[in-house]
């Protein structure tokens, strides 16, 4: 396989697998892996709840946005990013020039199904879950179409499967 020089920055809604993918892809690639929620957590001791809580989203979002700045300025990374990232003109900008974007996409019942014991989801406390997710995916979907140079369908797949796609996406562009 060619030499992918470029980063690797891995979009769509929490659930999708971007973490799990991300890893392996990263090692496929011989890249760092990056998560952006996990290092917004590392950074500030406290986990994303927490900062939600005290800092509401727009707290976040800066927290968001400082983060991927930094870790998009590095070489030779796969970056997951929080789902709602792209809510940002300014990260979306950062990402479409500073590496490849891919859209994971996946269902709402496979998001339901992968989310449903998680607790540690800030945007899923004290609601309908199910209505949460229709109302982010009506919001996010096109603009994950829109910025994303390839997408590819987790459902009912493999990490490997996934992954697979990817690399041979890349492979022959």
């Amino acid at each position: 396989m060619k030499t992918i020089s470029k980063n690797i920055f891995l979009i769509g809604p929490m659930g999708a697998g971007k973490t799990s993918v991300g890893r392996y892809l990263a090692k496929a690639l011989n890249k760092h892996f990056y998560d952006s929620d996990e290092e917004i957590e590392k950074k500030m001791g406290v986990s994303l709840s927490w900062i939600f809580d005290l800092e509401g989203i727009g707290g976040y979002r800066q927290r968001e946005f400082k983060a991927i700045d930094e870790l998009s300025a590095m070489h030779d990374i796969v970056l997951s990013t929080g789902g709602g990232c792209v809510e940002m003109k300014e990260i979306r900008e950062i990402l479409k020039h500073r590496g490849i974007i891919i859209y994971m996409e996946v269902s709402l019942e496979t998001q339901l199904e992968r989310l449903k014991r998680d607790k540690k989801r800030p945007f899923l406390q004290g609601g309908n879950p199910q209505e949460i997710l229709i109302k982010l995916w009506e919001e996010r979907e096109p603009i994950y179409e829109d910025i994303a140079d390839f997408s590819v369908a987790t459902d009912h797949r493999s990490i490997q499967d996934v992954c697979a796609d990817i690399l041979n996406w890349l492979k022959e562009n």
